[in-house]
């Protein structure tokens, strides 16, 4: 037990302080990609897997480890790279997002690096919107491109963004109230507008958390936010200021620490009760599950009527 809790407090000292962790990896030929280390549970030599007849080509198969069977997707191929061919002779990084286990192949591990979320950027406009990247940066020289992994699940294994629960009335002026959306996934910014806007809620979109500051701050100046913002739904993962170093910043100010905001990651592991609970978010969600979603901000906006 003790050792579990040594490795919780561990990784939530980089909480609130704009620092991560990053697992760098290779796909196939010489540029360098990053994982952040949150995310993984394991890196192994890729078994033998079993095929899925019908599944995305991009599936290599189910790998059957410790109880558990996990789908693989081949991360090259799935970003418009050629295939892997006879996955035994890579690795699999296995990792869990959005509550589920997933694998990546990958032809080779590096090592992990510790940086500063101001070290990663966002990528060059010039990419569009096809692009899978969702943020660079310089480590030890080298390039690093860190993947937008939203964008990849939703085009590999789709993401259910219909509504299942009727919902509820909260009484609230809907005209009065707004959302603040941050994230740096345009995918993960378009799910969460497009339900809120089901509900007749309107949203303010910001790109990462440094944007997201620069905005409330400018707001702070003509009053305090918390008179029409609702909530802020932030990501945790984002290029120049984390969810984690904005939610300090927010509790920090005194015109905005009173703010309700809401962690909304795939970072959906273990040491997530601790991290929230460090920076002081009201609630942590872990994507995409929009009832869950829509569930929260009714909630919140019964208690702002």
């Amino acid at each position: 037990m003790a050792s579990v809790l040594d490795n919780v407090d561990l990784r939530t000292k980089l909480a609130g302080q704009n620092r991560l962790e990053l697992l760098l990896f290779r796909l196939q030929g010489r540029q360098i990609f990053g994982i952040n280390v949150f995310k993984v549970k394991e890196v192994v030599q890729c078994p033998h897997l079993t095929e899925l007849p019908g599944s995305n080509p991009v599936i290599r198969g189910v790998a059957s480890l410790r109880g558990n069977n996990i789908p693989v997707m081949d991360l090259s191929n799935a970003i418009g790279g050629p295939r892997m061919e006879k996955a035994t002779d890579y690795f699999i990084i296995i990792t869990e997002y959005n509550r589920r286990l997933l694998a990546f192949l990958v032809a080779s591990v590096e090592r992990i690096v510790n940086t500063h979320w101001e070290n990663i950027l966002p990528p060059p406009s010039a990419l569009g919107r096809s692009s899978y990247m969702t943020a660079v940066s310089e480590i030890e020289g080298e390039l690093v491109e860190i993947i937008d992994v939203e964008k990849v699940l939703s085009e590999v294994l789709g993401v259910d963004e219909e509504l299942k629960q009727p919902v509820e009335e909260t009484g609230a002026d809907l005209n009065k109230y707004k959302i603040l959306v941050v994230d740096d996934s345009m995918v993960a910014r378009n799910q969460i507008k497009k339900v809120l806007h089901e509900i007749g809620v309107e949203t303010i979109v910001a790109k990462d958390g440094s944007e997201a500051l620069k905005l409330l701050l400018e707001w702070s100046e003509e009053g305090r936010p918390s008179d029409w913002l609702a909530m802020v739904i932030s990501d945790i993962e984002m290029p120049k200021l984390d969810g984690y170093s904005l939610v300090t910043a927010i509790r920090e100010n005194p015109k905005l620490s009173d703010l309700y905001v809401i962690l909304h990651s795939s970072l959906s592991g273990v040491f997530n009760e601790s991290m929230v609970k460090k920076v002081g978010a009201n609630h942590f969600l872990a994507k995409f599950m929009p009832d869950e979603l829509v569930g929260r901000v009714t909630e919140r906006l019964k208690r702002l009527a």
